[in-house]
């Protein structure tokens, strides 16, 4: 189990944080996402290969346009 931003969720761990991404239907490829695992971003050149461990707590952020 992991903590996505800042709610539980029983799928996650163990996999890439690009699975994840795709699971949020979010970009692979980043545009306006950032992701940090337990408070440490982590750089999209990683996303692929960068593992998120069981009991992580991983936020996702996407910007927004507007003002």
């Amino acid at each position: 189990m992991i903590v996505l931003n800042g709610e539980p969720r029983e799928h996650g761990a163990g996999v890439a944080v690009v699975e994840l991404l795709r699971g949020l239907g979010l970009p692979e490829q980043g545009r306006g996402v950032a992701v940090a695992i337990d408070g440490e971003v982590v750089p999209r050149a990683s996303w692929g290969t960068h593992a998120i461990p069981d009991g992580a707590r991983v936020e996702v952020l996407t910007a927004m346009q507007g003002g």
